[in-house]
Formats: structure tokens, C-alpha cells, sequence
């Protein structure tokens, strides 16, 4: 388990810790249970918001089907 030493604003460590009593209670750890909650959340939208920018950029980029095979629906069928 790691230890991370950071500075906040009062009110936001205020509101948080508030916030952090009433979702995990005023039991050992949860003030670290809400802040590793915090940071997974963080961390999984950062990703999200790559795998969306990337894919994107492939619909912008288009896609190459290659040749077409047939001229006409009924090609395709033995009709």
C-alpha cells in the first residue's frame, strides 16, 4: 500500500471528508477507502476519455472495405 502526501483546499477536505463519513461510515479507513474510490473513478474516466479520442479519430480516419466482389444484390444469391 502506498502513502501520498498532498495539500487541498480547507473546503474541499471538509466537504470530502463529510461526504467520505456518510458513504463508507466513521470506521478505521475510510478515509482511505474514499479517496482509492476517488482515484480508481478518476483514473477509468481518463481512460475512457482516451479509448473515445482514439476511436474518433479511426471514424474520422474511415475505413477501407476493400474491393467489391459483386455488382448486384442477386450475385450474391443463387437465385
Amino acid at each position: 500500500m502506498g502513502t501520498i502526501t498532498i495539500n487541498v483546499k480547507d473546503e474541499v477536505e471538509k466537504e470530502f471528508r463529510a461526504v467520505a463519513v456518510i458513504a463508507h461510515g466513521d470506521k478505521k479507513g475510510y478515509l482511505g477507502k474514499s479517496v482509492t474510490e476517488a482515484m480508481q473513478k478518476w483514473i477509468n474516466e481518463k481512460k475512457q476519455e482516451k479509448i473515445a479520442e482514439r476511436e474518433l479519430r479511426l471514424l474520422e480516419r474511415g475505413f477501407n472495405f476493400g474491393k467489391r466482389l459483386y455488382g448486384a444484390r442477386e450475385e450474391l444469391y443463387d437465385r
